[in-house]
């Protein structure tokens, strides 16, 4: 067997597992309840895994556009690239999507922004306009408002009033909200039939509108304008290295401080007894830690990115202190760490820094557009 034929049946193997673990997590998501048995319990089985391809088929769907853009735009500019590798995961305890994504390889050295740009903006206009369809579709095609019942059938004795009565008592984390942003709040609008929208707690019961929300939140991802995420390359080419070098550090310090704001406020240390006080102060110090951590790369001088971690963490207690409702969103911080430690925060310096057309400047600037319009500050809302 040549090295191309394992080549595909890696990518064609780790393809048929995503869809497996998507499919698996959306049926989860769909139901309430999971595959695994336990004492108590009504596992799902081979019946309402056949329903969860209608999360895993449009989602992945969106997904493969999104990579396949990034392929054949590096194709057509003659850069070496890999077919996509999809990363399955599925926990099988609820609370997954299934997958982690997919990436694909870039084998060569890219060196002109002209180029890093039309493989960068590639994918996620691609994927982007497939999400707009799925969601579109999801929300025209909504079932009537007594689907929830199929789901839920304790739900039946409020009726449709169940809002008012189904959340008093559930424990916390019991349900899960999608956060609004411009485009979703858009699709519930005016696409929606607003007697077939549920409760906001049940969205994650509907697989289409499950998938488009999802697309939506990775695509604002991977339009953040940092490093070498898609934004990164679109932004890098549109401003120049030197400049991204200085605006993309201020962005991730951005991110970073809206990420973490309110999960330390200066009343926290208020507390009656020594010892909840030097638990809380070990908790705080673990945080300042992990931020460090993730500030490390943002300079060469051990120093400076010390004086970032504690000056970001300084303003979060001040502005904590001046306004205690003020919170971000500590989901954020798994990504930040990511992006800080691993992804970068900078961009490759390029050979060639021609000044890209006005074409091209143009899709740069709707595609940082569209980064606003997908993104949702609390993307996930848990009760």
């Amino acid at each position: 067997m040549n090295q191309r034929v394992k080549s595909y049946l890696l990518h064609g193997g780790l393809f048929l597992v995503t869809l497996v673990t998507t499919t698996l997590a959306g049926a989860e998501w769909m139901y309430g309840r999971i595959f695994i048995p336990f004492e108590g319990s009504q596992p799902l089985g081979w019946t309402e895994f056949l329903a969860g391809f209608q999360f895993s088929v449009p989602f992945l769907a969106i997904l493969t556009v999104h990579e396949f853009g990034h392929y054949f735009t590096a194709k057509a500019n003659r850069v070496r690239v890999t077919l996509p590798y999809y990363i399955p995961i599925w926990f099988g305890i609820g609370q997954s999507i299934g997958t982690l994504g997919a990436f694909i390889r870039i084998k060569d050295y890219i060196n002109s922004r002209r180029k890093y740009f039309d493989i960068g903006i590639a994918g996620p206009l691609a994927g982007f306009v497939l999400a707009l369809v799925v969601l579109w579709y999801a929300f025209s095609h909504l079932p009537p408002p007594e689907y929830i019942f199929t789901i839920h059938p304790e739900y039946q004795k409020w009726g449709l009033e169940y809002g008012k009565y189904a959340y008093q008592k559930m424990p916390a984390g019991g349900a899960v909200a999608l956060g609004d942003n411009f485009l979703f709040s858009f699709f519930k609008t005016y696409v929606a039939d607003p007697a077939r929208l549920p409760h906001p707690y049940e969205m994650t019961h509907y697989p289409f509108v499950l998938a488009g929300y999802l697309s939506l939140f990775f695509t604002s991802l991977n339009l953040i304008p940092i490093g070498q995420l898609d934004g990164g390359h679109i932004l890098y080419a549109l401003i120049g290295r030197k400049r991204f070098q200085v605006v993309a550090p201020a962005l991730f310090t951005a991110f970073a401080f809206f990420a973490g704001l309110g999960i330390y406020k200066p009343a926290d240390f208020a507390v009656p007894t020594n010892e909840e006080f030097f638990s809380e102060l070990g908790d705080f110090a673990l945080y300042v830690g992990f931020l460090y951590l993730a500030f490390a790369r943002i300079s060469k001088n051990r120093m400076t990115s010390l004086l970032v971690t504690l000056s970001v963490v300084a303003t979060q207690l001040v502005v904590s202190w001046v306004n205690p409702d003020l919170e971000g969103y500590s989901g954020f911080l798994v990504f930040v760490f990511v992006l800080g430690r691993f992804l970068g925060i900078y961009h490759p310096e390029t050979e060639l820094e021609e000044p890209l057309d006005l074409k091209r400047q143009v899709l740069g600037w709707l595609a940082l557009l569209i980064f606003v319009l997908c993104f949702s500050p609390r993307p996930f809302i848990i009760s």
